[in-house]
Formats: C-alpha cells, structure tokens, sequence
C-alpha cells in the first residue's frame, strides 16, 4: 500500500497515511481530515491544488484537458499546455487533487495553505 506523507510549503508534516491505488487524493485528504482546501471536486474551481514529489520524477505527466485548462485558469500552466503535448511530472508543477489517482509507490504531498 502506498504511504503519503502529507506536509505544509515550510516543511510541517500534517499526516502520512496508506492509501489504496487509484483512490483519487482528495478523496485520500478528506477521509484523513487533512487541511486541503476544496470547494467543488469536480475540477473546475483549483482550489484543490497541490504538488507532489515521488520517486519516478521527472516523468511525463498524465493530465487531462480539464486539469490542463483549471490550471491555465489559475495561472499555473501556461498557455502552450493547451497544445496537447506531453507535460513533465516534476516537483513544482501543480495538480488538482481531485484529478489524481494514487499511484503505487511512495509520495510526497505539499499541501498549500488555505486561502
């Protein structure tokens, strides 16, 4: 089962817990009361962003056009990403918690903190 350790931008651990692969993370956050802030769920609104570090980095990044665009919205990708071309999954790129399934292996998930 993989574990998440869950921490704040300044390094603070909130949680590290199991998680069965393919359970969305923010489903994974909010059975663990972790302070993620989310308003929809649905990937439309980013407030459910996050950064994740793992072992596999950098790697390509499976990202939806739904993700890509939310993310263009708030100003975390840039307007290219559009293009369909292939995004590196690597530490400072952002993700939506709600469009991200659990891999297996480890993580690490920076949690920012609530607005």
């Amino acid at each position: 089962m993989p574990r998440i350790l869950f921490l704040t931008p300044s390094g603070q651990q909130l949680a590290e817990i199991g998680a069965e692969p393919g359970s969305l993370l923010l489903d994974v956050a909010r059975e663990h009361d972790i302070p993620l802030h989310w308003r929809c769920g649905q990937g439309t609104c980013g407030t459910c962003r996050v950064q994740i570090r793992h072992a596999q980095q950098p790697r390509m990044a499976g990202m939806s056009r739904k993700e890509r665009n939310v993310l263009i919205r708030q100003g975390l990708l840039p307007e290219s990403a559009l293009s369909g071309e292939p995004l590196i999954d690597a530490p400072q790129q952002w993700r939506l918690a709600c469009h991200l399934p659990v891999e297996e292996g480890d993580w690490v998930v920076i949690v920012p903190p609530m607005e």
